[in-house]
């Protein structure tokens, strides 16, 4: 008979209290945790995306607008229509383009961003749900 360097199953005195079992594995999770995964990532990606387009639309007109406005005066006050000056016209122009911008933003955050922030959202709750049950 072999030696078995295990520890034996039954007590070798009877004031030794018994053996205690070690608790279960906790199941592998399905996915990463949140704070690790990667649609964070693409999140702040799309976020990026859509605050930049937003910005360049604004500032882009404004800023054209100033350079026209400092470097091409003979064309800023040059007619449009029926005596209205080009460099009025423009400015008025740019009420209609911050609105173009608020409205892309809202587009590109409706059909970009919000879904990725619902999915990370539901996952959130998911992982806190089975975070609880254990």
């Amino acid at each position: 008979m072999s030696y078995d360097p295990s520890p034996q199953a039954y007590p070798t005195y009877p004031w030794q209290p018994a053996p205690v079992p070690e608790p279960p594995a906790p199941p592998a999770q399905m996915h990463a945790p949140l704070g690790h995964h990667s649609d964070l990532r693409v999140l702040r990606g799309a976020y990026r995306w859509q605050r930049r387009t937003a910005t360049l639309t604004a500032l882009g007109y404004f800023v054209l607008f100033l350079l026209m406005s400092a470097f091409a005066p003979g064309f800023m006050t040059g007619t449009a229509a029926d005596g209205l000056p080009v460099g009025l016209l423009l400015a008025l122009v740019q009420l209609p383009v911050t609105w173009l911008a608020i409205t892309l933003y809202e587009y590109t955050a409706r059909r970009h961003v919000d879904p990725i922030a619902d999915r990370i959202r539901e996952q959130a709750r998911l992982d806190a749900k089975r975070e609880a049950r254990r």
